[in-house]
């Protein structure tokens, strides 16, 4: 009954929307991890952590795409389904549904905080800060148990990458916007 709700809410526009934004999230993640690594690899600094605004951009795009709440969720919901299913790039078993689930959520409670007023440059930055700080938290905590320092660091870039991928998502909306694309908008 709650999840039939929850769908409810969102046309097969959105879906598709929804869908397309999560398999070009799991698409690029190959592609974009090993280039960022060959940069922070001799710093010393995890490459998923600076990489993954790039990819955590794709949920924050189909939240601003979509415009209703639980877009960025449903997104990585479907991602972690996907990479689980597939055995692709990222999988950790189980702890796939959590580590790719609660970066969505997290870009989901930013947005929630815009849901009377049109979404804004800062709601996207925020929601890709947001989406790739608790992603890196979680894959460190879980799979890497880094100390402290090395701990904030990845975080600290992780939260760099993240606000980027989402100026990133905000500047596609915007052009997306200025097209007239019927039911592209993201507003509240």
């Amino acid at each position: 009954m709650i999840a039939r709700r929850f769908f409810a809410r969102f046309y097969m526009f959105d879906l598709v929307l929804i869908a397309l934004m999560a398999v070009l999230g799991i698409a690029t993640k190959p592609v974009i991890v090993p280039l960022v690594r060959i940069i922070t690899g001799p710093l010393l600094i995890p490459g998923g952590a600076l990489a993954g605004g790039l990819y955590m951009m794709w949920l924050v795009m189909a939240a601003g795409l979509v415009g209703k709440p639980g877009a960025a969720t449903l997104t990585a919901i479907v991602q972690a389904i996907v990479v689980m299913a597939t055995g692709t790039f990222g999988t950790h078993g189980i702890a796939t549904l959590v580590t790719y689930t609660v970066p969505g959520i997290a870009a989901d409670v930013v947005f929630l905080f815009a849901r009377r007023q049109k979404y804004n440059i800062g709601h996207y930055f925020l929601a890709g800060m947001a989406a790739n700080i608790s992603g890196t938290f979680l894959t460190m905590l879980v799979f890497f148990r880094l100390p402290l320092i090395p701990l904030l660091l990845a975080l600290s870039s992780g939260a760099l990458s993240g606000g980027l991928g989402g100026l990133i998502a905000f500047s596609i909306i915007k052009r997306f916007e200025k097209f007239k694309a019927g039911g592209l908008t993201g507003g509240g």
